[in-house]
């Protein structure tokens, strides 16, 4: 019988914590558990320091999970909670992504402040986001388009938005919706024509291989068609090396018996990109993405890719 709090890490910005929170409230609520049996870790990663460059001149994802990945590897964290997107597809030995909770909507929000809509921005306009796929999309949509690198928390990029350093930004809308935030976006982007990012919207957990007590209790609210569903994609991220570095997209649904995948690959001017839609098993989820991402790299040819180095 656990006597003393589960320790969950999480980063400290309002959507790591309302994720988190919720990630607690689940685990409470599905072992019939009071929320004071899981105690909140919050620790500061050098992804939320160094704000002033992109993640690709710093080192890419994992600058936001290296510092919990320490503790969980310590043993001084149980779990760490994280937005599936910023995962690395290669986690340290001895951890692995044990649980997903339910997919929150995959699309991404436009914020405009000089016109409400991404294609309705006045000629050379300035648009901010961090993300190779979003700038990549843009420039593919929007030439003319000028776009910079914009990093920070929801809060911040809103701010930055409203002081007129930008005409419009790009968030992620499962993020809006979590934070109570759902008047903000000016428009809803249309995945097929701007797809998300693979693992969108979707809150994963992360534990210690082995760690028996710890992970049958996370089983408990892993939702399987989610975790079906991230595991393509990451699937087909890890065969194209998926870092911050690469403009691409991925969306997968599962139906618990079936899987269905989308995915797309850009040069970061937008100019050229690939699709590839496969169908197949879910139980082989992660095997079907990494086939669609071999077959979408021999569609490209090899020098499709020097441009992302």
């Amino acid at each position: 019988m656990q006597t003393k709090p589960f320790r969950i890490g999480t980063r400290g910005s309002p959507l790591a914590l309302a994720q988190t929170h919720e990630t607690r409230d689940r685990l409470a609520a599905a072992h019939g558990l009071p929320p004071e049996m899981f105690e909140i870790v919050i620790l500061s990663t050098k992804g939320d320091r160094i704000t002033d460059r992109s993640l690709a001149e710093i080192g890419g994802k994992g600058l936001f999970t290296e510092e919990l990945e320490q503790q969980l590897l310590s043993g001084d964290l149980d779990f760490a909670v994280h937005s599936s997107k910023d995962m690395s597809t290669k986690l340290p030995d001895g951890l692995f992504l044990s649980a997903f909770l339910p997919r929150e909507d995959i699309r991404d929000a436009f914020v405009g402040r000089t016109a409400p809509k991404l294609l309705d921005l006045p000629q050379g306009a300035t648009v901010g986001s961090s993300s190779l796929r979003r700038q990549a999309l843009i420039r593919r949509l929007r030439p003319d388009i000028n776009v910079i690198t914009y990093r920070g928390q929801v809060e911040t990029r809103l701010r930055k938005l409203a002081e007129g350093q930008v005409d419009g930004t790009l968030l992620a809308y499962a993020g809006l919706k979590r934070l109570g935030m759902t008047d903000v976006p000016t428009e809803l982007l249309d995945p097929e024509e701007f797809p998300p990012a693979p693992a969108q919207g979707a809150i994963c957990i992360e534990s210690r291989i082995g760690d028996t007590h710890v992970n049958t209790l996370l089983a408990a609210i892993d939702d399987p068609r989610t975790h079906e569903a991230v595991s393509c994609e990451r699937g087909f991220l890890a065969t194209l090396d998926g870092s911050c570095r690469t403009p691409i997209a991925g969306h997968a649904q599962s139906d618990g018996t079936h899987i269905r995948f989308a995915g797309m690959i850009l040069t970061p001017d937008g100019a050229t990109c690939h699709r590839i839609a496969v169908e197949g098993k879910a139980a082989e989820a992660t095997e079907l993405g990494r086939k669609a991402g071999e077959e979408i790299r021999a569609k490209a040819g090899p020098g499709f890719f020097s441009s992302w180095t």
